[in-house]
């Protein structure tokens, strides 16, 4: 079992101010310190992380100072987590310029993974038309992905167009992308991760693991997410590719990463007996 943490606990998820006007510059971005989420990633016994794509271009000029973080804390990149509207024809050539640099830059750091959430909302409510827009896109996405030897993986999200388990049934026949689980965001959505798991394990590359109670995202173990099951769903399918950990924000980010790694653990202990 490979387990990684995503940076974005470490100061929360914001996103960059220059992309208000810009959509070159319209990254995710956590507002906390990289190296201090590396190194308590590290401490609390990941071997892996995923970054958001705004955190990972502040690096853009400063790559060496990047590798030697990842090698200080014997870290390899997983990926980087990008996103845009996708429906909008005016601005999808920027969008799609924009997460090229992303995935170049990611991929010369040795990342395996492209992880893209997204699909706006209208103003006046969603089109039909909107899903094959999204699914077209996103097949550009895959292209760009599979450029810079990346296995580009779709994040169903709260607030896009693809939040419910229906929406999602009508996206994924109309693209080739892979199906990144966000566990707890498909059951605030509306859906059962565990059958979303069931139903597209073909089409899994890569997970993310985060716990759900009282309607807050919350450490594994401390919400009534059934892991167990989803592990075994894995485990029967012979996946063996990263899970990572994801929790936006936790008081203590550090201490969120070690009970969410204590707990893991159990699973680990399962495939060594």
């Amino acid at each position: 079992m490979k387990l990684g943490y995503q940076t974005n606990t470490w100061g929360g998820v914001v996103g960059h101010p220059a992309g208000v006007t810009s959509v070159k510059d319209l990254y995710y971005l956590a507002n906390g310190s990289t190296k201090e989420a590396l190194k308590d990633i590290a401490e609390a016994g990941y071997t892996g992380f995923e970054i958001f794509d705004g955190n990972l271009m502040q690096y853009k000029d400063k790559k060496e100072e990047l590798l030697k973080l990842m090698n200080d804390y014997s870290l390899t990149l997983i990926g980087v987590y990008t996103g845009g509207n996708f429906i909008f024809p005016d601005i999808l050539e920027e969008e799609l310029l924009k997460i090229e640099s992303v995935a170049a830059f990611a991929s010369g750091l040795g990342a395996e993974h492209l992880v893209v959430g997204g699909g706006a909302v209208r103003t006046n409510g969603i089109l039909e038309s909107d899903y094959t827009a999204l699914g077209n896109a996103l097949n550009k996405v895959v292209e760009i992905a599979e450029k810079y030897n990346l296995i580009p993986s779709y994040h169903p999200h709260l607030g896009t167009n693809v939040q419910a388990p229906a929406q999602l049934d009508k996206l994924m026949p109309l693209t080739t992308i892979n199906l990144c689980p966000d566990t707890a965001h498909i059951e605030a959505g509306g859906g059962d991760p565990v059958e979303v798991m069931k139903k597209y394990i073909d089409r899994i590359k890569y997970v993310h693991f985060k716990d759900y109670e009282n309607g807050e995202f919350v450490p594994l173990g401390k919400g009534h997410q059934k892991f167990d099951e989803m592990v075994k769903i894995l485990d029967e399918a012979q996946y063996d590719g990263w899970i990572t950990v994801e929790l936006d924000s936790y008081l203590d980010p550090k201490l969120g990463a070690e009970i969410s790694r204590q707990y893991l653990a159990k699973f680990e202990r399962q495939t060594q007996a």
